[in-house]
């Protein structure tokens, strides 16, 4: 049978679990469009970010 030949330290027993805290990823509802995007990241239906047009929108497939 395996067993550890040191004890885990608190600090790296913390750095394990610090995974543990991570949230689900949070999305916001974009002022023009409406659509749910993710904080500061353009919306990729209409290519704005921050009121600019950044790329060019999405062709409806």
């Amino acid at each position: 049978m395996a067993v550890p030949k040191r004890k885990t330290s608190p600090s790296k027993r913390g750095m394990r679990r610090s995974a543990d805290a991570i949230a689900a990823p949070t999305y916001i509802e974009d002022k023009d469009s409406g659509e749910l995007r993710r904080p500061h990241h353009l919306d990729l239906k209409t290519g704005m970010y921050r009121g600019r047009q950044v790329l060019t929108p999405k062709a409806d497939a």
